[in-house]
């Protein structure tokens, strides 16, 4: 159960306090009109953040309840100071000009080092305990994405650069009283100890089959926590391919996808995704501790040195946009929505003008007053601060 994403559990028991909404997902009915979306973590909501990133099409009211998602544009992303801007999903308000990042949990530091690097942080402590996540504010539907990462090297750490969908499916894991959440994804991962090893991986509305070779295991030419790698994930309609230092490592075919009359090919459009998270924690699932290399070691002089933390650094991210996607995109498209589901069951994708802005006029929306003690539970979650510009 390794690649199960057990981060995002991490993330909902964070904000599960102040989530009041009834539990929504497939199998379950759809969120009711007075509290609309469905989040990323799987409670219905009425307001703000919850109908943004993450938030569940296929189980909220209605196809349209969630916030549209603003579409990709072609960036180069660096972390010298002022570039990019970064701010808490909390206080998110939909726009995608103004902000490039969100951050989903713990806290992103700027090493000022090399020109300016982006450090996500694992801690024992308050800072980030459940790892550190940030998530760009656009969408891709196709592409190719580069990081430029050194990993992390530790026992039961996990460093992560992904593509998640907003779709999600249930899924019970055999023998625990736990229930995840999984949709379309791409992964490149770097589990525990393992400095010369990348993992590359790709889900399809959660089918976790392991059996059928989703996930491969690949060789680096060097150290990648000494060293930084160019990781990539091309993205195509026909083909996904992974590469290493420009050099492709594995190549996914669509048509090699089918079963049962269904080709199991990620399709819908994604986030971007960051992180470093705890896979080696006492009460996580033994699957997952297994795959991460065991429990974590906070006595470790390194995380001592390191000012108590564990980091994985980020130079760069380039995210070029596919203009084969097949949607009628125009010079008024902003964003991606989604429709009906096809003749396969697969959930539709079109291009639209509506914008993901939550002041749009559009009052269902608007951040409604919940408390200020709610509010300070979800930010002290992802962290103080509403905006961050390195």
């Amino acid at each position: 159960m390794a690649r199960l994403l057990a981060f995002a559990a991490l993330l909902a028991a964070a904000v599960i306090q102040v989530q009041a909404g009834a539990t929504c997902g497939p199998g379950q009915a759809l969120c009711p009109s007075s509290a609309p979306c469905c989040s990323e973590f799987g409670f219905c909501q009425a307001y703000g953040p919850y109908c943004l990133g993450g938030c569940n099409p296929l189980s909220s009211h209605t196809l349209d309840s969630c916030r549209p998602m603003p579409i990709c544009r072609d960036k180069t992303y660096t972390f010298a100071p002022g570039n990019p801007t970064l701010v808490n999903a909390t206080t998110y308000d939909g726009n995608s000009t103004a902000y490039d990042w969100t951050i989903d949990a713990g806290t992103p530091l700027n090493t000022n080092n090399n020109g300016g690097e982006l450090a996500l942080i694992l801690t024992q402590d308050s800072r980030a305990p459940k790892g550190t996540r940030i998530s760009t504010t656009e969408y891709v539907l196709y592409g190719t994405i580069t990081a430029t990462i050194k990993t992390s090297k530790w026992n039961g750490v996990v460093g992560a650069f992904i593509t998640m969908s907003n779709i999600k499916v249930r899924f019970i894991v055999t023998g625990q009283a736990r229930t995840k959440y999984f949709g379309k994804e791409i992964d490149w991962e770097w589990p525990g100890n393992h400095p010369l090893e990348a993992q590359s991986n790709f889900f399809f509305q959660g089918h976790v089959d392991y059996t059928a070779g989703h996930g491969a295991t690949h060789t680096l030419s060097s150290d990648s926590y000494e060293n930084y790698h160019d990781y990539t994930i091309n993205w195509q309609p026909d083909q996904l391919q992974f590469s290493i230092d420009g050099n492709v490592v594995r190549t996914v075919r669509k048509e090699e996808t089918l079963v049962d009359g269904v080709y199991q090919y990620p399709t819908s459009p994604a986030r971007v995704q960051l992180s470093i998270w705890p896979g080696g924690l006492p009460d996580s699932p033994q699957g997952v501790v297994t795959w991460s290399g065991g429990l974590i070691q906070y006595n470790e002089p390194e995380y001592q040195a390191a000012g108590n933390q564990y980091q994985v650094l980020v130079s760069k991210v380039v995210i070029q946009c596919s203009t084969s996607s097949g949607l009628a995109v125009g010079p008024d498209t902003v964003s991606y929505m989604y429709g009906a589901n096809d003749t396969s069951g697969i959930p539709t994708v079109y291009a639209s003008n509506r914008t993901a802005l939550l002041n749009d006029g559009s009052a269902r929306y608007s951040l409604p007053f919940v408390g200020a003690s709610a509010w300070s539970l979800i930010a002290l979650a992802i962290g103080a601060g509403a905006a961050l510009t390195f």
